[in-house]
């Protein structure tokens, strides 16, 4: 298969949250703000993984929705190449959905699992006329399982519930090698996986952006995992970013309240360095706070 084409080659491609608001009815005549004004962009002259933070309830899955086009945002415009993603023609927003593509959480209720797991790849392959002939899609979605670290003959012809997680998980990814997206929204995709798959997981993303130039908004609650993908992090709060920069940046240096108690509730490896004390929030401040044993 030819080498995608370069960043510096490839047409530069920008996506772009423009204070995005998501609001949806609670209890009691109620509202609750999921999103409250976000803002940032994605860029694909300038590949990265960049980490959206958060626990959950944070907003975090929201704006993956939004950014997919699977939701309509209450306020506010998501832009590509400076065009609302509402408001794209047929063939334009066909080229979106290329263009951005979706990692989910479960890897296995993405599958229909009244088909085989072949059916994903010979879709896009028609959707997307990816390939002439049966021939030329089979070495396609072989070279794209290669990619991934799957062999072709342990996977293709089977059902969902006959591969691992971890498999299914590496399903995913290869189709979105055979599309060759500029962007790559993953929303929590290692969470139901082992360490071990979690970190050919994370390994086959970063080679995503530096071998083939796909930006990937990497949306996780795990601080570890961010640590080792690196690039850029967002930390959201209550639906709101409230600190941003370099994965090192922000973990060596953080500024807000929130962050600190994110990084000071992460587990160090001795499991004889138990927790004495633990972190709260009150107010966007953080306390210390004796554990009762």
């Amino acid at each position: 298969m030819a080498v995608a084409e370069t960043v510096a080659e490839a047409v530069a491609k920008t996506i772009r949250l423009d204070d995005i608001t998501q609001v949806f009815p609670g209890r009691l005549g109620t509202k609750v703000v999921a999103v409250d004004h976000v803002s940032f962009e994605l860029k694909s002259d300038t590949p990265r993984i960049a980490s959206l933070v958060g626990a959950s309830g944070s907003g975090k899955s929201t704006i993956a929705r939004i950014l997919l086009g699977l939701q309509r945002p209450t306020s506010g415009q998501v832009t590509y190449q400076g065009k609302d993603v509402g408001s794209l023609s047929r063939s334009e927003y066909t080229t979106y959905r290329r263009d951005v593509q979706p990692v989910f959480q479960d890897p296995y209720a993405i599958f229909n699992p009244f088909y085989r797991v072949d059916r994903i790849f010979w879709k896009a392959i028609r959707n997307f006329k990816l390939a002439h002939g049966r021939a030329a899609g089979m070495n396609k979605i072989e070279e794209s399982l290669e990619a991934v670290r799957l062999r072709p003959g342990e996977v293709l012809g089977r059902y969902a519930h006959q591969l691992s997680g971890g498999q299914r998980q590496r399903l995913m990814l290869a189709r979105v090698h055979m599309l060759q997206p500029s962007f790559v929204i993953a929303d929590e995709p290692v969470s139901m996986l082992d360490a071990q798959v979690r970190r050919h997981f994370l390994d086959i993303m970063i080679d995503f952006q530096q071998t083939y130039g796909m930006t990937t908004l990497f949306i996780t609650h795990d601080l570890s995992t961010v640590a080792y993908v690196g690039g850029d992090m967002m930390t959201i709060y209550k639906g709101q970013i409230v600190e941003q920069g370099t994965v090192k940046e922000v973990m060596t240096h953080p500024s807000h309240a929130y962050t600190k108690l994110l990084i000071d509730s992460v587990p160090t490896p001795d499991p004889n360095d138990r927790w004495k004390t633990r972190v709260e929030l009150k107010d966007g401040v953080p306390r210390i706070v004796p554990i009762e044993t």
